[in-house]
């Protein structure tokens, strides 16, 4: 497949994640002031969306709480600086297991609830594209699963199109892709689907070239597609990614360096993936061109 540059990109920037990186570096925004202030600078830099989670301000640790979810979306929106808002509806379908011998009772960690409580902060707060991890798949560590069966991403799809928020399907591999289609042909979501491509996440696509191509393909054509890979790969993926088409994704969910030895904040990130896009001579977009694109619904919170 012949490859057709992206010439007007935008740029996501995943502010913080769930990993556990809160304590590998001191820039990781923990409460909800620190992730709005961070985002905010990120979208500053030129990031049109931010991608949030929301973490336990005392420990770091991910979380679902909804108050956090809250205060984070209502002082990004209370700023003076405009940014399209995207909030992660991954959380909540974790499973650790015991021993490979004694697999059950489940162990500790375990977070595993119903298709309205994994999207309960999304219908609260209405950011304008949440994400849709589209399968169930091995991470890296030995007996975690990330859970996300068909039944319950159908329930999640039509509960995110309903609310009239997009979702951005996170696409580990390609029988992510294969089925997000599916859910497109059922109706679950809109034709013009917007899609993440994950690349190098430890069990899912490995980072290299062949297989991001091979994502690609599989991505239709009326499509929009944004691509990222973790660690030290995550600015070349911001030139493959817009060489293949696409557009771009940075951050410190994904990576926490600048350069070797210089840990990074994401507005730093954020500025060094405008140079890498203009040098190749696209152009940077912001939010309200995104809106336009991606038929985005800017919508207030309840209350």
């Amino acid at each position: 497949m012949p490859l057709t540059m992206n010439k007007e990109v935008f740029i996501t920037c995943a502010v913080t994640g769930s990993g556990g990186t809160q304590d590998r570096s001191p820039h990781v925004p923990r409460s909800p002031k620190e992730i709005a202030e961070s985002a905010i600078k990120a979208a500053k830099a030129g990031a049109a969306v931010v991608h949030c989670h929301v973490r336990d301000p005392e420990t770091g640790k991910p979380s679902r709480d909804l108050k956090l979810y809250r205060e984070l979306t209502d002082r990004v929106r209370e700023s003076d600086t405009d940014v399209v808002l995207n909030l992660t509806a991954g959380m909540g379908g974790d499973m650790i297991f015991g021993s490979s011998e004694a697999p059950f009772p489940l162990a500790e960690g375990t977070d595993m609830v119903g298709a309205t409580e994994r999207v309960a902060h999304i219908a609260e707060c209405l950011p304008e594209i949440c994400t849709l991890d589209c399968g169930t798949m091995n991470f890296a560590e030995a007996d975690y699963v990330m859970t996300n069966t068909p039944g319950m991403l159908t329930a999640m799809g039509t509960m995110m199109t309903k609310l009239g928020v997009k979702p951005e399907i996170e696409a580990f591999d390609t029988g992510h892709l294969w089925y997000a289609k599916q859910l497109v042909a059922d109706g679950v979501l809109e034709p013009d689907a917007l899609v993440q491509l994950c690349m190098g996440v430890p069990w899912g696509a490995p980072d290299d070239l062949n297989t991001f191509m091979a994502m690609v393909n599989n991505v239709p054509d009326n499509w929009t597609f944004s691509a990222f890979a973790l660690g030290r790969n995550q600015m070349a993926y911001v030139a493959a990614s817009v060489l293949a088409g696409g557009n771009v994704r940075v951050g410190l969910e994904d990576n926490l360096w600048l350069d070797k030895g210089v840990l990074a904040e994401n507005y730093q990130l954020v500025e060094r993936a405008v140079t890498i896009i203009e040098n190749m001579g696209a152009k940077v977009i912001g939010p309200e061109a995104v809106r336009e694109k991606l038929k985005l619904t800017k919508q207030a919170p309840k209350g």
